[in-house]
């Protein structure tokens, strides 16, 4: 097939045609194109916002402090598995546990601050 060859704009599929349209419109369209949220789905839908980011905020925090806790290498489940126990005791996973935890803040801050209705 050539370079130079045209294919002409109906002899795509109706899929692609769509998502031409998308791209080249005006956002404030699509925007009023979606149909708004009615009061109870519209409070459902900050409720579970509100939760998300409490949840992420939560797991985040927990992420940073365990691993340094005494906590994280000396419980129950480790006491059989000493070389799992001696892994989980290097500061290369401590802190790449504590690294999961920051980004985790940072997804529920960016979801709480990103959040429009």
């Amino acid at each position: 097939m050539s370079a130079d060859r045209h294919i002409p704009l109906s002899a795509m599929p109706a899929q692609v045609e769509d998502a031409n349209r998308r791209e080249q419109a005006d956002p404030a369209e699509l925007d009023a194109s979606t149909p708004p949220l009615s009061g109870g789905r519209l409070w459902m839908h900050r409720l579970a916002m509100l939760l998300f980011v409490f949840f992420c905020a939560i797991l985040g925090v927990i992420l940073i402090i365990f691993p340094w806790r005494d906590e994280w290498t000396n419980n129950s489940l480790l006491f059989a598995h000493p070389g799992l126990q001696d892994v989980m005791a290097n500061g290369f996973v401590r802190g790449l546990t504590s690294g999961l935890g920051l980004l985790d803040i940072w997804i529920g801050f960016w979801e709480a601050v990103h959040y429009h209705e």
